[in-house]
């Protein structure tokens, strides 16, 4: 069985080749290396660590160590220092256990660091005189970005709110009985959400009684307003989150149409809709980049399009994308965007109306991509809008505009 240390330089050595996501990544080796639960939990930690606090550490390694160093030596002091400086767990474990990692040729370069980072511990924590973007980690080109949109301030607010793990939020299942199970309102989160604290309940899992949801996602589903009799589509459907929702205010699935564009999503998808007593939907295969089929033109009382975006709103949650996310991003997407909004209105039927819904805080994704598009359709009306902002609402980031066909 490989050590969960070890597991996270496995990782890191991965994920630098760019092909997967670190969760995924994470789970892959937990379940190869049939991880305990406390090990799962150090690997989670300290490569979720690694990925949060990365410029933050590679400056470290360089106060630490002048000179080159081979990719591999930098992911294990990177692991190590993390242990180390961000965990703070106890030094000689992060010592020792660090050296163990390295080649034996190495072994004695990875001492050194480690023992000199042990003996400067207070003065390597102290980041006051760093660039902020080093001390939050990430790339400057953002912070640039997010303070012209939101002030200095906030962006720095924002930054350090991507870097606190997130907890997890769940909601309740309407659709399920309680089974005495207590559901009192909980301060500062809406009703029918509640936080999990320690590991989450499997057995309501299992039996549907919950969904792992940030509050952020009901904001589209609610201005949606799905009610019982319409014909809805989730056009984005997977994994299902929103889906759930739409269900749960209708009394049930039979008339939800689920689509997304990765058939090999589909499967999850539909589990989770099972999971959660949802029944007689129809799910299937649709790239909505292209145009729809005849049998869905004019066929929906209710749109929800929760687009593919740059997830800047979630990078507390997927802290892979603020080192894979590009400025041309901002300016590829919307057209991907605009172009499933185009091929989905004629989806509607009169009177019918449309949510575009994306977990980002770009303008380009959000209020601007709505602006040009009521631009060059004045047979659209925008009801209402809502951006939430992670600095703000204390949740993850998410926009939704409703659209009304006139």
């Amino acid at each position: 069985m490989k050590s969960p240390r070890r597991a996270a330089v496995s990782i890191l050595r991965a994920w630098t080749k760019g092909h997967a996501y670190a969760e995924s990544l994470i789970e892959r080796h937990a379940s190869r290396n049939d991880l305990s639960a406390a090990d799962r939990a150090l690997l989670n930690a300290i490569v979720l660590g690694v990925l949060r606090n990365l410029r933050l550490l590679d400056h470290w390694i360089g106060e630490l160590r002048k000179g080159r160093l081979d990719d591999e030596t930098r992911d294990i002091l990177r692991v190590g220092l993390c242990q180390l400086l961000i965990l703070e767990l106890p030094d000689h474990a992060a010592v020792f256990e660090t050296v163990e990692l390295g080649k034996s040729a190495g072994r004695g370069l990875i001492n050194a660091v480690m023992r000199r980072a042990a003996a400067t511990k207070k003065k390597l924590q102290d980041v006051s005189e760093l660039p902020a973007a080093v001390v939050h980690s990430h790339p400057d080109w953002l912070l640039k970005r997010w303070s012209k949109a939101y002030g200095k301030s906030e962006a720095l607010e924002l930054m350090a709110f991507n870097n606190c793990p997130a907890p997890t939020i769940a909601r309740w299942n309407p659709l399920v009985a309680a089974d005495g199970t207590e559901q009192t309102p909980v301060e500062g989160l809406p009703d029918g959400y509640f936080q999990i604290e320690g590991p989450v309940p499997t057995e309501l899992l299992a039996k549907g009684a919950i969904y792992i949801q940030d509050p952020a996602t009901r904001h589209c589903v609610e201005l949606l307003a799905p009610q019982p009799g319409e014909r809805v589509l989730d056009a984005c459907a997977a994994p299902g989150g929103k889906a759930f929702l739409i269900a749960a205010a209708q009394g049930g699935g039979r008339d939800l149409v689920c689509t997304d564009s990765n058939e090999k999503r589909l499967p999850r998808l539909r589990e989770n809709l099972e999971r959660l007593h949802i029944t007689g939907t129809e799910i299937e295969c649709h790239d909505w980049s292209t145009p729809a089929p005849e049998k869905w033109q004019g066929a929906f009382d209710a749109i929800l399009l929760d687009v593919p975006c740059s997830n800047t709103g979630v990078f507390r949650r997927r802290v892979d994308v603020r080192w894979r996310l590009r400025p041309i991003d901002l300016k590829e997407l919307p057209k991907l965007q605009r172009q499933i909004i185009e091929n989905a209105l004629p989806c509607l039927k009169p009177g019918g109306r449309l949510v575009y819904s994306t977990c980002s805080i770009e303008a380009e994704e959000n209020a601007g991509l709505i602006e040009a598009l009521l631009a060059d359709h004045p047979e659209l009306t925008l009801e209402a809008s809502h951006q939430a902002l992670p600095q703000r609402d204390g949740t993850d980031g998410a926009y939704a505009a409703l659209l009304r066909v006139k």
